[in-house]
């Protein structure tokens, strides 16, 4: 994870599974993270329901995604894993 940029912000997310996203990042990449095999707990416990997870937004001043109730996750991990499953840009979910 060294070659990140210093800062990593989210600026798009759609929903294009049930618990899949593709995020766009501000340096221009586009890719795919799947949270299928996630046990989600505790405070992401309510990301279990595909209804909830579908609710996300970006919130551009933390530049990650969120949910409602304060529901966050770090952009710098979510940037790895779209880094391994890249998108062409403009390509969008059907």
């Amino acid at each position: 994870m060294d070659d990140l940029p210093p800062l990593v912000h989210i600026t798009d997310v759609e929903v294009i599974g049930d618990h899949s996203l593709r995020l766009t990042f501000e340096d221009g990449l586009v890719g795919d993270v799947d949270f299928d095999e996630d046990e989600w707990r505790g405070v992401l416990a309510p990301l279990r329901d595909p209804d909830f997870f579908s609710r996300v937004r970006v919130d551009q001043q933390l530049g990650t995604i969120v949910w409602p109730g304060d529901v966050d996750l770090a952009p710098e991990p979510l940037y790895a894993e779209a880094r391994q499953r890249r998108v062409a840009q403009g390509s969008r979910a059907s």
